[in-house]
């Protein structure tokens, strides 16, 4: 058995870490490099570092950033936005990343799911998964990109199966609908995609409570939960949650 993981994720916008509601209305949430000693300290298993303003704008994400992040702290480290080519993802990697998240670029070039798996392994390779609901049928998610922007018109469950196909070794899962809403995670959503797939599901989009993240485990099947305004609240902290979740019997590294 592999532990349960509790993953924080640093949206970063302008240099800062910023959090919304449902992919708007951005707010201030600090500064990336003190957030993410933070969390490492506090006993976050992971990182998520995502420049959400890099596929927009049509840039890579900040390597120097990256660089001072990755220094700073002592656990595993995923980076995403605007990587779109096998040399942005050496960059990143060599700046200290341990993953890169691919979502735009995916979807556009799905050959560089493929190619960067074989370049640097399937470990290092997170495909993010930005979706929401179709308003005219039930369970059925659209895949979005360009930080929320454009509908692919893509299915979900049927972009999950083949990026799993392509070399994927996780998939990086968000609930458009739940983003930022602190009204629990979308568990049929998780359950639906971790049930087609056999690689790791992040759960992302609604932790607002404990139970919210017991139940993305226990009812939708999650490998890992993704937090962020729950944290740069201060609503909870990583310690909280896994005394909470040890508690509840999960397989969770308990702090050291």
């Amino acid at each position: 058995m592999v532990a349960l993981r509790l993953i924080p994720c640093l949206d970063v916008a302008n240099g800062r870490v910023v959090k919304g509601v449902n992919f708007v209305n951005l707010r201030d949430s600090g500064d990336p490099v003190e957030l993410a000693c933070r969390y490492s300290e506090e006993g976050a298993d992971e990182l998520v570092f995502l420049d959400i303003r890099a596929s927009v704008e049509n840039r890579n994400t900040l390597v120097e950033l990256v660089s001072r992040t990755a220094k700073s702290v002592k656990i595993p480290f995923t980076v995403g936005g605007g990587i779109d080519s096998i040399s942005s993802i050496n960059n990143l990697l060599r700046a200290g990343a341990d993953k890169v998240s691919l979502n735009s670029s995916a979807v556009n070039n799905p050959e560089l799911i493929s190619k960067s798996s074989e370049k640097f392994g399937s470990q290092c390779i997170v495909v993010a998964i930005d979706a929401r609901k179709k308003i005219k049928t039930p369970n059925e998610w659209d895949v979005y990109i360009n930080g929320g922007r454009k509908n692919t018109g893509l299915d979900v469950i049927n972009w999950a199966k083949k990026v799993e196909r392509l070399g994927a070794g996780e998939i990086l899962l968000t609930s458009m609908d739940g983003d930022g809403t602190q009204k629990g995670y979308d568990l049929t959503l998780t359950q639906t995609v971790a049930n087609v797939v056999n690689i790791p599901v992040i759960a992302s989009g609604g932790a607002g409570c404990l139970d919210d993240i017991s139940d993305v485990f226990q009812k939708g099947r999650a490998s890992a939960a993704l937090l962020a305004s729950l944290l740069h609240d201060k609503k909870l902290s990583i310690k909280e949650i896994k005394s909470f979740l040890l508690e509840k019997g999960l397989l969770i590294r308990p702090n050291e």
